[in-house]
C-alpha cells in the first residue's frame, strides 16, 4: 500500500497558498478567467451528480495539462505540478461546494437514515459483536481515530475530507500493528482492520457520511485517488455498506435481541433529547378553591415531588451532554462555524509563537474551571488529562498511548493530542 500522494497535513497549506500566489501573477490571467467562467457556467446548470462529476473531472484534467505547458510552471518538478493541481481542485470545489454537496434528495434521505441507525446501534454494540479479537481491542485509543473521522464535515475540499478518512485509518493501522507486536503475533491484515474500522465509524457516527463518501468519489481527482488513499477509501466504502445493512446476524446476535436493543436505544436517546414520552405527563393541580382539603394538598405535594425526582433522575452526565452537543454541532452548518471562533483549534505546533503561550495557558485554565464547575453541578467526576511530564518514552497508559510506526501516523496522533491538551 504505497502512498501515491503527499498526504501529510503540513503540505496542504503550502499547496493552497502556492496555487493562489501563482494565480495572482499577471501571466495567469487566462487561467483565472477560465476558472471563473467554469464556476459560473457550472452553477447555472441544474444539479445532476453524474454529469457534474464528469464535468469537474474533465475541467481539472484540461487545466492541469494547460499548467504544464505554461511558463509559470516551466521546468517545475512533478511535485510542484501536482501541487498546482491540488490547489486548483480545492479552489474549484470550495466554490462549488453548496451546489454539489448533498443536493440530491435521495442522498439526503440516506444520510438521515444512516445517522439515525448508527446513533441507535452505537448504544449497545461491543467489539465482540464484530468478532474483534481481544488482542486488538483498545476502545480508549480508538477515540483518536473517531475524532479524526468526525472532522470530515468541517472541510469542503475532497482531498481534505479524504485526509480525515486516511488519518482515521492510519491511527487504527498503527494500533493494530502495535498490538500484534506486543502479543508476538503476525501483522494484522484486512480481516482485522475492517471490523475495527466499522466499529470506529459506528462510534464516531459522522453526519452526512453517505454524502461525504459520494462527494469524494465524484470530485476527488481520479488520477490521485490511487495507492494507499484508494485502499483505505475502499475500506471505508465497505464499512458504509456493512453498516447500511447491519442486522442481528451481522452482529453475531439473535434478531429478536437485536430489535430489542434497538428499541431500548431509541427509548434512551429520545428520552435524553426530550422527544420521547415514556408515559402520561403529570397533570397540573387544580386551584378551584382557596382552601383545599389536606388530602388534595398531600396528593399535589407527592405529585410534585415525584415530578422533581423524575427530573433529577433524567439529568444527563457530562458524556451525554458532550455527545448530544457534538451531534448538534456537526449536523448543523452554523454549528460548524462555531469552531472558527477559536483561532488555535486548527493550528499546528510550528504555527505558534512564544507570544501565543500565555494566551493559550489562560484559555486552558478558564476551560478547566468551567468544565470542573459543570461536573460538580451535575454531581459527576470530571476526567483529567495527564501532564506531559508524567509520560515516559515507550510507556502506554490509558488515554495516553505511545504510537510507533511511520512518521505520518505519529504526526496525526501528536496533532490530536496537542489539540486536546490545548
Amino acid at each position: 500500500m504505497e502512498s501515491a500522494e503527499p498526504f501529510s497535513s503540513s503540505t496542504a497549506p503550502l499547496t493552497w497558498h502556492d496555487f493562489l500566489e501563482r494565480m495572482r501573477h499577471p501571466s495567469a490571467s487566462e487561467f483565472v478567467k477560465a476558472i471563473k467562467s467554469f464556476i459560473v457556467s457550472f452553477s447555472n446548470n441544474p444539479p445532476d451528480p453524474e454529469k457534474d462529476s464528469a464535468s469537474v473531472q474533465e475541467f481539472l484534467s484540461n487545466m492541469e495539462a494547460a499548467f504544464r505547458a505554461h511558463p509559470l510552471w516551466a521546468g517545475r518538478s512533478e511535485e510542484e505540478l501536482d501541487s498546482a493541481g491540488e490547489g486548483l481542485e480545492k479552489y474549484i470545489m470550495t466554490k462549488l461546494f453548496t451546489r454539489v454537496f448533498a443536493t440530491h434528495p435521495d442522498d439526503v434521505k440516506v444520510d438521515d437514515q444512516l445517522y439515525e441507525k448508527l446513533a441507535l446501534v452505537q448504544q449497545f454494540i461491543r467489539p465482540e459483536n464484530l468478532d474483534i479479537q481481544p488482542t486488538y481491542q483498545n476502545e480508549t485509543s480508538w477515540l483518536l481515530a473517531q475524532k479524526e473521522l468526525q472532522k470530515i464535515n468541517i472541510y469542503k475540499a475532497p482531498r481534505d475530507k479524504l485526509v480525515c478518512i486516511l488519518s482515521c485509518c492510519k491511527v487504527i493501522n498503527n494500533l493494530l500493528l502495535n498490538a500484534s507486536v506486543a502479543a508476538n503475533e503476525n501483522p494484522p491484515g484486512a480481516d482485522e482492520f475492517l471490523p475495527v474500522l466499522i466499529y470506529v465509524t459506528i462510534k464516531a457516527n459522522p453526519p452526512q457520511l453517505h454524502s461525504n463518501l459520494l462527494y469524494i468519489q465524484r470530485y476527488r481527482r481520479e488520477s490521485r485517488l490511487v495507492g494507499e488513499a484508494a485502499y483505505f477509501f475502499t475500506n471505508m466504502l465497505s464499512a458504509e455498506a456493512f453498516i447500511t445493512n447491519i442486522d442481528g446476524k451481522a452482529l453475531s446476535m439473535d434478531e429478536t435481541e437485536f430489535q430489542k436493543n434497538m428499541e431500548s436505544a431509541q427509548t434512551l436517546i429520545y428520552g435524553l433529547s426530550g422527544d420521547y414520552d415514556g408515559g402520561e405527563s403529570i397533570p397540573e393541580p387544580k386551584h378551584d378553591h382557596e382552601n383545599s382539603s389536606s388530602v388534595e394538598v398531600e396528593s399535589t405535594t407527592k405529585g410534585e415531588n415525584a415530578k422533581d425526582q423524575q427530573q433529577v433522575n433524567k439529568i444527563p452526565s457530562i458524556s451525554d451532554l458532550e455527545n448530544k452537543g457534538a451531534s448538534i454541532v456537526m449536523k448543523e452548518e452554523a454549528g460548524i462555524e462555531e469552531f472558527r471562533k477559536f483561532p488555535y483549534l486548527y493550528s499546528r505546533t510550528g504555527d505558534l509563537t512564544v507570544g501565543d503561550v500565555e494566551e493559550l495557558l489562560n484559555s486552558y485554565k478558564q476551560l478547566v474551571v468551567k468544565y470542573v464547575s459543570l461536573a460538580k453541578g451535575l454531581g459527576v467526576s470530571a476526567p483529567s488529562i495527564k501532564s506531559r511530564e508524567s509520560r515516559n518514552d515507550g510507556e502506554t497508559s490509558e488515554g495516553n498511548v505511545v504510537f510507533t510506526g511511520d512518521s505520518e501516523s505519529t504526526e496525526v496522533v501528536s496533532r490530536v493530542e496537542d489539540t486536546v491538551e490545548s
